[in-house]
C-alpha cells in the first residue's frame, strides 16, 4: 500500500478549537447562573441546588457549642438535687444573643430503680428531669428552650446545651474588648 491508497483527511477545525469552545460555553453558563441568582439569598440558592440534585431538604440540626447541667438526680426522682442558680446565670448569659437556642436533655442511668414510679418508664423520668430544669430556665428565654430525652442510658442528669440557630443580622455583631 502506498500513501495514495488512503483517503484524504477532510478539512475541519483543529481539536484545540473545539475544547476552547466547550470551555467558553461552560464559562458563559456559569456567568448566566451567577446573574440569575443575583437576587436570591444564599440559603435559597443552596436549597434550590439541593433540590435539583435530589438531596434531602431538611435543615441539619444545630450543633451544640457549650453545655452545662444538673447532675446526680436521686434514682427515680426528678426533684432538683441542687439549686439551679449557677445554671440559670450561665443560660441567661448565653441567651443574650438572640440566635441562641437552649436544649435541655434529660437522661436516666438505665438501672431498674431509675424509672418513673407511676409508669415504670425511664423515658418519662428523663422527660420529667428535663422539664424540671426547663421550668427553672423559663425566666431566661421561654420561647427558645427545647426539651428532649437521651436515647441511651447515661447519667441521672439534665444537660442544657446551647446552639446557634440563626444568622447574625447587621448591627448585631458585637466586638469583644481586648
Amino acid at each position: 500500500m502506498t500513501a495514495s491508497d488512503y483517503p484524504d483527511t477532510p478539512t475541519g477545525k483543529p481539536l484545540w478549537l473545539i475544547t476552547l469552545a466547550d470551555l467558553a460555553l461552560l464559562l458563559v453558563g456559569f456567568l448566566v447562573l451567577l446573574q440569575a441568582s443575583q437576587h436570591i439569598g444564599g440559603k435559597d440558592l443552596a436549597k434550590g441546588i439541593r433540590q435539583g440534585f435530589g438531596a434531602n431538604d431538611a435543615e441539619p440540626a444545630p450543633m451544640p457549642v457549650a453545655a452545662a447541667g444538673i447532675l446526680d438526680f436521686a434514682p427515680g426522682s426528678a426533684i432538683l438535687p441542687t439549686t439551679p442558680g449557677a445554671l440559670v446565670a450561665w443560660a441567661r448569659e448565653a441567651a443574650r444573643d438572640p440566635r441562641v437556642m437552649l436544649t435541655v436533655t434529660g437522661s436516666t442511668d438505665g438501672t431498674p430503680i431509675d424509672i418513673d414510679r407511676a409508669t415504670g418508664s425511664p423515658a418519662i423520668l428523663a422527660a420529667d428531669r428535663a422539664r424540671t430544669v426547663a421550668a427553672a430556665l423559663a425566666a431566661v428565654a421561654p420561647a427558645r428552650v427545647a426539651i428532649v430525652t437521651a436515647t441511651k442510658p447515661g447519667r441521672r442528669a439534665a444537660i442544657v446545651s446551647i446552639a446557634f440557630v440563626g444568622e447574625p443580622q447587621s448591627g448585631q455583631i458585637q466586638r469583644i474588648p481586648q
